[in-house]
């Protein structure tokens, strides 16, 4: 044994934490499978030989951790999981984040381009006729509120991003795709006087549309990377605090 080992102090758990490994286990077990509701508290406090506190609290932490659904009134019952449920847990914490932090503003939209490049190409790998058919549709939609309303202009941009994303069929895809966006979103309100920008948004939208179109994989993602770059220049520009741009 390590003379660090020797010296760590031993620490007492609290018994929520107990109660929530357990319950923890008996979830990723498949004893209680999605959907199946949580023996009653008095159950749980006699199964596990603890008080009423420690079975709350441990249910209030499977809770927040998205492992189960606590509504009022009725037992609580093991949530059925998903990429995009799992990856909305993390969304209070990540707007905190970038609310105190400015350089992590700058790492997730470095992220973003890493990210959106990474989806094109792979786009123009997998995308059929109807994904090429519904990106089209996407910017059309975009396009209708070209110099009318700002914040749905902003939407259809989020919504076409997204549709690139979801044409890999891959749901952790469409989850990261959509998590980005709504994190970014807050810094670009205040963005909204960009109007006269967004012929180019929609010229460089149809741009990669026509790369994904043609199976032009690498082409595909040279245009997102250009649209991603040109957009952060030109938000960022004259802005006095970090912005984060979309389109």
């Amino acid at each position: 044994m390590s003379d660090t080992d020797a010296s760590d102090p031993i620490v007492r758990r609290k018994l929520s934490d107990e109660v929530f490994d357990r319950l923890v286990r008996v979830i990723e077990t498949g004893e209680l499978p999605p959907d199946a509701q949580l023996p009653s508290e008095r159950e749980l406090m006699a199964r596990f030989g603890v008080g009423r506190p420690a079975v709350r609290e441990a249910l209030q932490a499977l809770d927040q951790v998205g492992l189960i659904t606590i509504s009022h009134g009725e037992r609580a019952k093991v949530s059925r999981p998903s990429a995009r449920t799992m990856i909305s847990r993390i969304e209070h914490s990540a707007r905190h984040l970038l609310s105190t932090s400015p350089r992590s503003l700058d790492d997730l939209k470095q992220a973003r381009e890493f990210f959106e490049v990474g989806m094109a190409s792979e786009a123009a790998r997998c995308a059929t006729a109807a994904d090429v058919a519904g990106l089209r549709l996407a910017i059309d939609a975009q396009q209708a509120e070209e110099g009318r309303d700002p914040a749905a202009f902003v939407a259809a941009d989020m919504a076409f991003h997204t549709r690139i994303a979801a044409a890999s069929r891959n749901p952790i895809f469409i989850a990261v795709s959509q998590a980005m966006l709504q994190w970014l979103s807050r810094y670009h309100v205040g963005l909204l006087h960009w109007q006269g920008h967004e012929h180019i948004t929609l010229r460089e939208h149809r741009e990669v549309v026509e790369r994904i179109a043609a199976g032009d994989a690498d082409g595909a993602a040279d245009a997102m990377r250009a649209h991603l770059r040109r957009s952060n220049a030109t938000y960022r520009a004259g802005e006095g605090t970090p912005r984060a741009p979309f389109s």
